[in-house]
């Protein structure tokens, strides 16, 4: 794709503060890209704008943030949105019979209805431009499930089947959608998920008391490495596809354990391959 064709589209990103979000944000701006970087918190957005890229604050949790964050990035680029990459998103851990009401809501806010609300935000400016592309980041957690992240797994289930839904509903319009699956990437996300751990699960007086020690060891592990891990660059790579081919993926596998195991579980009897869920949490 050539350098002019690049420079006259404009992306929009979540979760720009670290990670992939962080990656992914540079790694377009370096391409050409009409980059904007959003973060939850101010003082993220000002680092971000010391590094070049133009940002402004989006919560998902804030139905406000995401209507005046919409406005301004059409304000700014005169109506005109290339991409949307939705990658905002934290993980709450914890067992399923330990999460109240208010943190599955919680859970939920940030990972499925605020992508949902500000994904149709921005369809109606893609449509009568005739071309878009959205492009939502999952999880291997949206194909398989692990034990202890059931609120993680539960967003990112229902953010796949709305976006396979909205795919076939925007069919023929000129705008694309795909999702991508990540495994492990190089990230903040465990640390991140640590203080939604301590809010709203009670380890001390919960049956899952042991399991919950081990995990807290591996969330608050500096410089632990989940085999496999692979920077985030290698999200980018696959962003990049979805924005630029003719055809882009329905879905992008990223790291060996996604398509290892989204092979088994086409491949096994689900007592199988509960066996192989429970041993690789």
């Amino acid at each position: 794709m050539s350098k002019s064709l690049i420079s006259s589209r404009s992306v929009l990103i979540t979760g720009c503060s670290s990670g992939i979000g962080y990656c992914v944000a540079h790694g377009l701006k370096s391409r050409g890209y009409s980059v904007f970087a959003t973060a939850r918190k101010s003082e993220d957005v000002a680092r971000l704008q010391q590094e070049g890229l133009e940002s402004l604050v989006l919560d998902l949790d804030d139905s406000q943030s995401i209507v005046e964050a919409v406005q301004t990035v059409l304000e700014r680029t005169e109506g005109r949105l290339y991409g949307l990459f939705n990658n905002g998103a934290y993980g709450q851990p914890g067992a399923i019979e330990d999460l109240s009401r208010e943190a599955l809501r919680q859970q939920f806010e940030t990972n499925f209805f605020g992508t949902h609300e500000l994904t149709c935000q921005v369809i109606p400016a893609m449509r009568q431009q005739g071309e878009g592309r959205i492009i939502q980041n999952s999880s291997v957690l949206g194909i398989i499930v692990l034990a202890y992240r059931g609120a993680y797994n539960a967003s990112k289930f229902a953010l796949e089947g709305l976006t396979d839904t909205l795919r076939l509903e925007l069919a023929g319009t000129g705008i694309f959608v795909s999702l991508i699956e990540p495994g492990p990437i190089e990230s903040r996300f465990r640390a991140n998920g640590y203080p939604m751990f301590k809010k709203y699960i009670d380890a001390e007086h919960s049956v899952h008391q042991k399991a919950y020690a081990k995990m807290e060891e591996r969330l608050l592990a500096e410089g632990a490495v989940i085999p496999f891990t692979l920077p985030p660059e290698a999200v980018l790579k696959r962003v990049i596809h979805a924005l630029e081919s003719k055809r882009p993926q329905p879905r992008y596998y990223v790291t060996k354990p996604t398509y290892l195991l989204a092979t088994l579980k086409r491949l096994l009897p689900h007592r199988a391959m509960d066996w192989v869920l429970k041993h690789s949490s």
